[in-house]
């Protein structure tokens, strides 16, 4: 019975640092299972940014066609003022 008592908190003690070892473990999985997928996702993303560049490239020419056509309508309204009177 008194050797039973000795042992008793090192089997405590170890059961219980296997358990902090195997939490700890099963943490670090969940992280790099998640880091993984991240990476998946940001190389997907990378890949994609050239094809919306391209597409979004024509944009930069919206404030000129708005200023195009706003010279067009002046012309317009100038020249039918001119060719009404009014």
């Amino acid at each position: 019975m008194i050797v039973a008592a000795e042992y008793t908190g090192w089997w405590v003690g170890l059961s219980l640092g296997f358990l902090v070892v195997a939490i700890i473990v099963a943490v670090v999985c969940v992280v790099l299972t998640l880091a993984s997928r991240i990476a998946d996702k940001a190389q997907a993303g990378s890949a994609a940014l050239p094809v919306v560049r391209d597409q979004t490239d024509a944009l930069q020419d919206v404030g000129r066609v708005n200023d195009s056509a706003i010279s067009i309508l002046r012309s317009a309204r100038a020249a039918r003022k001119a060719l009404t009177g009014s």
